[in-house]
């Protein structure tokens, strides 16, 4: 499997775990579960930064 095709695959995989965490998220804001509301944000915050690291890359 070459560069391109890995890249893609990953970010699809990262765009999945964006949409898995969004739903928790809202889940967590439902329930007022506070601390996993802070936590699920981060953690979208680091996975939307890696998606775009992995965008950078395919471009090149």
């Amino acid at each position: 499997m070459n560069r391109k095709k890995r890249l893609e695959k990953g970010i699809e995989s990262v765009e999945e775990q964006i949409k898995v965490h969004k739903e928790k998220l809202k889940e967590a804001e439902e329930t007022g579960q506070e601390e996993l509301v802070t936590y699920y944000y981060k953690d979208i915050s680091r996975l939307e930064k890696q998606k775009e690291q992995k965008e950078d890359k395919l471009e090149k």
